[in-house]
This record gives structure tokens, C-alpha cells and sequence, in this order.
């Protein structure tokens, strides 16, 4: 028996040795294939798990500019009105002066500019955090990475600092210049309408139509932001220290950001925004009684009524405290909440959060 089974074999050995190979080739496959999927799925692993931590950063990233902002509220309300104090032009006209009308007149331009001026620079201020602060959370997103040396850091704190302390700019001399340009705009609108002549809401707001108009058609509202000269560190020349350097370059970056066209875009959807949410507050005051509503026009139509400038001006003078309000108001957070401005966030933190090797 053995030896027809022995014999059976040798005639069809080189069946047995193709079979064989087939068998063990496609074994050999299989476990080549078992390891190929592996990789794949811990790699995709990897990548989710990247990407979910990547996502939580942002987001964190996020709150922080929020806060941010809100903290930094304050400083430029009060820069505002260290530069348009209208409470000293109030106090006067108590004191019944002779030159009353000439207070008016001054106090009706202050008023309307120290409230365009902070609709603007709110926000300019909410554009310009947005940007530095997640320009600075991608390069700490690329800081923690894996196989990042913690020792060489991107962004060091003492940078950190010394980069974000240009905001100063707009609360110093940007918004000195802003002033200026706005206070201009302000004076050709209204410089001649009379402090009896009544306005309708409507008329009000094209009033301030008329004045972003002038605005915007002079000088980059970037340069407001950031000096668009050369960097005061970078005219030390020589004794410039690594940290000066890496300053430097982090606001050559954010200027190039403010100086995008995407950005000119978000910043003009911002004041859309900003202007639309101040003659909502304005249209409390130009509201009429429901039981003095015309039947065929609505207690909160934009022409049924008219009041005279001069009680428009207080009412305009106060809005700033809405409008600069670190409780958020509805105001702020029109702004914060605006999709565009999340849109933009979120390319300019892809954007420095990417490692160099992989940018395009």
C-alpha cells in the first residue's frame, strides 16, 4: 500500500510542488495583505487621533481670543474717551455758558465720531487678535508634537509677549489716526446739518453710510492695526537678539495676514455687522408708541419717526458704552460668533499649525 501511494506521488510531483507554491504563495499574500491593512488602519488611527487633538486645540485656541478680546475692551473704551471726551462738553453746556452753541456743534461731532471710532476699531480689535493668537496657537500646536524637541521651542513665552504687546498700536497711535480720519469723515456728514433739523433712522443711517464711505476710501484700515512702517526692533540694526528676530518675523507674518484680501473681506463683514447691530440699539429710540402707530406703518419703520440732531447726539454718545462692552453685549458677540471670522481663524491657524515639510 505504501508503496502505491509513494508511487502515486512521483507521477505527479510537480503537481504537488506547483500546488504548493500556489498554496504557500497565496499564504505568504495574505499575511503580507493582513499587514499592509494594519498599517493602514493604525495609520488612519493616527490620523484621527491627530486631527481630533488638532480640533481641540483650535477650539480651546478659540476661547482664549474670545477672552481676549473681552479683557481688552476696556483699555480701548477708555482710550476713546481719553481722546473724545464729550463728558467735559456735557458739563459745560450745564453751566449755561454764553458759547452754547458752539459746545453743540462741537459735542455733535465727538459724539458721532467717538462711536463710529468704536465700532471700527472693536472691530479691528477682534480681526487683529484672531489673527496673532492663532498664528501663535499653530506654532505651540507644532511646539507639543510628537518628536518635537521642547527644548527649541517656535514660540517662545518672553515672544509671545513681546509679539502681542503691538496691539498697542491700535490703542495708541492707530487709533490716534483713526481718530483723525474719522472725526474728518464725520465733519463733512454732518458739519452742516442743523442741530434742529429732525432725522428719520433711515436718514441716520445713511448718514453714517456717507461717513464709513470717506473711511474706507482712504488708507488701508490695516495700518490702523498694525504700523505698516518698518519694525522698531528692526532699526536697532545690529544687537538684535534671537528673540527680536523671531518677533520680528512673527509681525512680518500677521501683516501679511492683515494685508490679504481675505481678510479686507472679513474685517468689511465685521463692520457690516457692527453697523447693522448699532441702528438696532439706535431704532429703541425712534420706536413709536404702539397706540400711535399709523395703521399701514409699523411701530419700528425706519422713516415713521423723525427726531431733532440735538437729542440724536446723546443717544449716539452713549452707544460706545455698548459697543466697547467686555460683558458681551450682543454687539461683541455678533462679531465673535461671525462665521467668517471662524472661517478665517480656523485657515490661518491650518496655516502656521502645519509642519514646513508639508506645506505646498
Amino acid at each position: 500500500m505504501f508503496s502505491s501511494v509513494w508511487n502515486f506521488i512521483k507521477r505527479h510531483k510537480k503537481k504537488f510542488i506547483f500546488t504548493g507554491a500556489v498554496v504557500g504563495g497565496v499564504y505568504l499574500l495574505g499575511k503580507y495583505a493582513q499587514k499592509k491593512i494594519r498599517e493602514v488602519q493604525e495609520k488612519e488611527a493616527s490620523e484621527y487621533i491627530a486631527q481630533a487633538r488638532r480640533q481641540f486645540h483650535f477650539e480651546s485656541n478659540q476661547r482664549t481670543c474670545n477672552m481676549t478680546v473681552l479683557s481688552m475692551l476696556p483699555p480701548l473704551r477708555e482710550a476713546i474717551v481719553t481722546q473724545l471726551n464729550s463728558e467735559s462738553l456735557t458739563a459745560m453746556l450745564k453751566a449755561k455758558p454764553a458759547n452754547k452753541l458752539e459746545i453743540w456743534e462741537d459735542l455733535k461731532i465727538i459724539s458721532f465720531t467717538r462711536t463710529v471710532v468704536a465700532v471700527y476699531s472693536t472691530c479691528m480689535l477682534v480681526v487683529l487678535l484672531r489673527v496673532q493668537l492663532n498664528i501663535i496657537g499653530g506654532y505651540l500646536y507644532l511646539d507639543n508634537s510628537v518628536g518635537k524637541s521642547a527644548a527649541s521651542p517656535l514660540t517662545p513665552p518672553d515672544v509671545q509677549q513681546q509679539y502681542l504687546s503691538s496691539i498697542q498700536h491700535l490703542l495708541g497711535d492707530g487709533l490716534s489716526e483713526l481718530i483723525s480720519r474719522v472725526k474728518t469723515a464725520v465733519q463733512s456728514s454732518l458739519g452742516r446739518v442743523s442741530l434742529k433739523q429732525s432725522l428719520s433712522l433711515l436718514e441716520l443711517e445713511q448718514q453714517l453710510i456717507w461717513i464709513r464711505a470717506e473711511v474706507d476710501s482712504g488708507r488701508p484700515l490695516s495700518s490702523y492695526m498694525l504700523a505698516d512702517d518698518e519694525d522698531v526692533l528692526a532699526d536697532q540694526a545690529c544687537g538684535l537678539t534671537e528673540k527680536d528676530l523671531v518677533t520680528i518675523r512673527l509681525l512680518n507674518e500677521t501683516r501679511d495676514m492683515l494685508d490679504s484680501p481675505d481678510l479686507s473681506k472679513v474685517l468689511s463683514a465685521c463692520l457690516n455687522r457692527g453697523f447693522s447691530r448699532l441702528l438696532d440699539n439706535l431704532a429703541e429710540f425712534f420706536r413709536l408708541p404702539v397706540s400711535d402707530s399709523a395703521p399701514n406703518c409699523a411701530p419700528y419703520s425706519l422713516s415713521a419717526v423723525s427726531l431733532p440732531l440735538a437729542k440724536i447726539i446723546p443717544i449716539v454718545n452713549g452707544q460706545i458704552n455698548s459697543v466697547c462692552s467686555e460683558t458681551p453685549s450682543h454687539f461683541v458677540q455678533d462679531l465673535l460668533l461671525n462665521h467668517q471670522v471662524k472661517e478665517f481663524a480656523a485657515i490661518v491657524y491650518e496655516t502656521f499649525s502645519t509642519p514646513p515639510e508639508l506645506h505646498k
